[in-house]
């Protein structure tokens, strides 16, 4: 099993990169979305690698981080959903952006993706609304201080979030914006108005 690859990345191709790793090219391929957070050919990666193996085929799918692979896993393990549908899904929707929909039940945005229809969307909220959890995306965007302030953060994030869902904002574009207010000394009220700010351009 490979679990991680190290070495040059020397192409991109459509839905994949090629990693040369003491001489050996290996094809790995990466939802659109992290391949757009790779540096330029010529310098060193490191991709947290799936494979997958089948009778007439072998297969990488690379990740930038444990965390990623890991939802990568969950997405694949839910009947229906093959690891190119997994990886349409992530194109798609951050692993940030997929916990929010699974656990306020968004399923248009995750039937967004191609080739994943309703039925399947519906079906991947229910396999995993009881392992995924919106605190890990709460955590990820606001890391506890020495006071341990990170819980109230995370609570006047999650407000702002669903009051945005209530006004018709997807779960997805409602995340992105609230992420990208400053929190400092911030209520509900004030992140709200920010992030309305944020959804106009």
């Amino acid at each position: 099993m490979i679990t991680y690859i190290r070495g040059e990345l020397v192409a991109y191709e459509d839905d994949k990169v090629i990693v040369d790793v003491g001489g050996v090219g290996y094809g790995i391929y990466m939802s659109q979305q992290t391949m757009g957070l790779l540096p330029q050919t010529g310098n060193e990666v490191k991709i947290h690698t799936y494979m997958n193996v089948k009778e007439d085929t072998m297969q990488l799918f690379g990740f930038l981080t444990r965390d990623d692979l890991q939802v990568f896993k969950l997405v694949i393990g839910v009947s229906g959903i093959g690891p190119k549908g997994g990886l349409s899904i992530l194109s798609e929707l951050t692993p940030d952006e997929l916990r929010f929909a699974v656990m306020t039940g968004d399923a248009k945005a995750i039937s967004a993706a191609p080739g994943i229809g309703k039925k399947t969307a519906e079906k991947l909220i229910i396999e995993l609304k009881d392992k995924l959890s919106i605190e890990d995306v709460l955590t990820h965007a606001a890391e506890p201080d020495a006071n341990g302030s990170a819980g109230n953060t995370n609570e006047i994030q999650s407000e702002a979030i669903q009051a945005l869902v209530a006004l018709g904002y997807s779960s997805s574009e409602s995340l992105k914006a609230v992420k990208k207010v400053d929190l400092t000394d911030a209520n509900v009220e004030d992140v709200l108005k920010e992030a309305l700010k944020h959804m106009m351009f």
